[in-house]
């Protein structure tokens, strides 16, 4: 049977999880915007991947704990972090069109 100790613990760990995801996806989000616009956007993606994994990575390591099922229930809030950066910014990053496009030449 399940404590409420366990059950506390694995619901901290899927939203550490979400977290991470949210941290991890926004950050991705954030630097294509940034370095597409920057003159060396090889250096902002490069350090972006290293700092975004590293935490990530370190993230995974703390919330597991040797415990297969809280690092399952992490990685679950991951991929559901991902899933509402993803949802959120596709709304942010539509805009309208012009009502009138220019003739091109």
């Amino acid at each position: 049977m399940m404590t409420m100790h366990e059950l506390t613990g694995w619901l901290l760990a899927a939203l550490a999880g979400a977290g991470l995801g949210v941290l991890f996806f926004g950050g991705l989000w954030w630097t294509v915007r940034k370095g597409v616009a920057s003159r060396q956007p090889a250096l902002w993606f490069l350090g972006s991947l290293l700092l975004r994994t590293g935490v990530v990575g370190a993230g995974f390591v703390l919330v597991g704990a040797d415990d297969w099922r809280r690092l399952l229930l992490c990685l679950l809030g991951f991929v559901l972090g991902r899933i509402a950066v993803t949802r959120l910014t596709r709304t942010a990053a539509h805009v309208d069109p012009p009502a009138e496009l220019p003739d091109a030449p």
